[in-house]
Formats: structure tokens, C-alpha cells, sequence
């Protein structure tokens, strides 16, 4: 019994840390996307406006 309570508390443990981790890994791919997509606005607003200049 002893073993059992070991178990499930190592396992909960375990899965609380985990659960964190792969929130800060989704919190971290969406700030990367969000900053892709104004970097891509970026360049394609400069191309616009170089052939506007001619």
C-alpha cells in the first residue's frame, strides 16, 4: 500500500512539472508565430512600396 502511495504521488509529481513545461514551450511558439507574421507584413509592405516609387 505504502508503495502505491509513493507511486501515485511521484507520478502527480511528475505530471504537474511536465504540464508547465509544455505550457511554456506553446506560450513561447505563439509569441514566435505572432512575431512571424509582422515580420512577413514588414517585408511585404517594403516591397509595396519600393514598386510604388517608380
Amino acid at each position: 500500500m505504502k508503495n502505491l502511495l509513493i507511486s501515485g504521488l511521484l507520478l502527480l509529481v511528475l505530471s504537474i512539472s511536465s504540464c508547465q513545461i509544455v505550457g511554456g514551450i506553446f506560450k513561447a511558439g505563439a509569441f514566435v508565430g505572432i512575431l512571424a507574421v509582422v515580420i512577413v507584413i514588414v517585408v511585404l509592405l517594403g516591397i509595396i512600396s519600393m514598386f510604388r516609387k517608380k
